[in-house]
This record gives structure tokens, C-alpha cells and sequence, in this order.
């Protein structure tokens, strides 16, 4: 399994880190051409308008997609989420993979960033059946998701922020922050 991170810009280090730790190839991505041959592309937490920009500045965004299509895996976490959903309610460069209406910067300014657990069944396992320690910094949410969309989290409020679509996977939160890999590893089982 050889999963790229978009290193652009934003957490991607982090995201490396996790997939190592559990055996995964991480390959960081700059350019079109780092791309072939991968399984995955996780796109990190950042700032999703720079993301944009910087993706069609480099030619990635048609790549991109043109992996989707074939059906490989995406994972945007944060700004990553902003820039894979089909709309955020404002002009700025969008994958538009993934059928959500995203909120940026929903919970306010980073002093409203927060932590907090949730319950999210798709990654419980046999040996690990505790809630999952999210990280929200500047977090965006989930407003709406389209019929195809599975609700895998939600905040007690009723904020969506872990949605799946096929191989597609969204988070408003920073898994990689968590010392946790069970997002990591649920997102590499999507392969299967």
C-alpha cells in the first residue's frame, strides 16, 4: 500500500508519521508526476484557499480528480475537507469530489479551536472500542451531505464532521494529531 500526502502546504508531516507507524509507504506530493503509482492521496489540514491555489499552480487539480475516478482513496482532513466538497458557499479553488456543503471556520477564530470525543463505529475494533480524541482548529462542518454520503460522526449539536462517500473519507478534525491510527487505518481498509 503506498499512500501519497499532499505537501503543499498544512500537517502533512503528521499525516506521514501515522501511516508509517502501521506499515503504510507514505510518499509526500508536490507535482502531477508524484502521483503515479500511489493507492491513496490524503489532502492535510492547512488553509484550504491556499491549498486551492497552490494545487492549480502545480497542475494537480485534474490529477486529482482523475484519481477519484478511478476509484482510488481521498481523505481530506480540515482545509482538506473544504477543498474536496462540491460547495463552501464562496469562490475559491475546489476538488468538488465529494457531495457536502462545508462551513469554513465554523466553530470561530483559533482561540475556539477545541478537543473533544466522539463516537464514530466505523473504527471501533475488537482491541479498541474507546471514543476518538478529536483535535478541531479552526475546524470547518459538514452543513449538508447528498444521498450517497454516510454520516460516520457528529458533534452532540448535530455538526457533521466525519462523512464517507464511497473511497472518499472527510474529517473536520486532525486525526493525526491524535496519537490515534484508527482514522489511518480505517481510511487505508478503504482500499479493500
Amino acid at each position: 500500500m503506498r499512500i501519497g500526502v499532499l505537501a503543499l502546504q498544512g500537517a502533512f508531516i503528521e499525516h506521514e508519521q501515522a501511516l508509517q507507524r502501521f506499515g503504510v509507504e507514505a510518499r509526500e506530493v508536490r507535482l502531477p508526476e508524484h502521483l503515479e503509482g500511489l493507492d491513496g492521496l490524503i489532502i492535510p489540514g492547512g488553509e484550504s484557499t491556499t491549498i486551492g491555489k497552490l494545487a492549480v499552480q502545480f497542475g494537480l487539480m485534474e490529477p486529482i480528480r482523475a484519481m477519484a475516478a478511478a476509484g482510488k482513496l481521498l481523505w481530506g482532513t480540515c482545509a482538506g475537507m473544504i477543498f474536496m466538497a462540491k460547495d463552501v458557499g464562496r469562490d475559491q479553488p475546489l476538488l468538488g469530489l465529494m457531495d457536502v456543503t462545508v462551513q469554513r471556520n465554523a466553530f470561530g477564530r483559533q482561540v475556539d479551536s477545541f478537543e473533544t470525543d466522539l463516537d464514530v463505529p466505523a473504527i471501533i475494533t475488537p482491541e479498541n472500542k474507546r471514543p476518538f480524541h478529536a483535535i478541531f482548529i479552526r475546524a470547518p462542518f459538514i452543513e449538508s451531505v447528498g444521498a450517497g454520503v454516510d454520516v460516520l460522526a457528529a458533534l452532540s449539536n448535530g455538526a457533521i464532521v466525519a462523512a464517507r462517500q464511497g473511497r472518499l473519507l472527510a474529517t473536520s478534525f486532525h486525526p493525526e494529531l491524535a496519537y490515534d491510527d484508527r482514522f489511518h487505518r480505517y481510511f487505508v481498509s478503504l482500499a479493500v
